[in-house]
């Protein structure tokens, strides 16, 4: 499970396109690009509001992302009751049922 949240990346651009950051599946930025020229063409304010939509707009993709992979139905595992029912059949009545390490009484 782990390894598969680990997979996700989401880099989703700024409303201008010229910002471009990495987020991971908890949230967290690994990278952030900046178009050449982005620093003069912005000042402080609209350089951060850009930077901080962009971070916004791929946290959320990530988490999209990070629920569409959790909640992935080939994922999940079999229930019990399915697979005892194909060991049975596959065993056939005359087999005796395992212990699983327990002593017998």
């Amino acid at each position: 499970m782990r390894e598969r949240t680990e997979e996700i990346v989401a880099r989703r651009p700024s409303p201008s396109g010229l910002v471009i950051p990495e987020v991971d599946a908890m949230g967290r930025l690994r990278d952030l690009y900046l178009a050449p020229g982005t620093c003069a063409r912005f000042g402080n304010r609209e350089l951060a509001d850009e930077i901080v939509a962009a971070i916004a707009e791929s946290a959320a993709d990530a988490r999209r992302q990070y629920h569409l992979r959790m909640n992935d139905p080939g994922d999940r595992p079999r229930p019990i009751a399915e697979v005892m029912r194909e060991w049975r059949a596959r065993t056939g009545p005359g087999k005796q049922l395992p212990n699983f390490g327990k002593a017998e009484q």
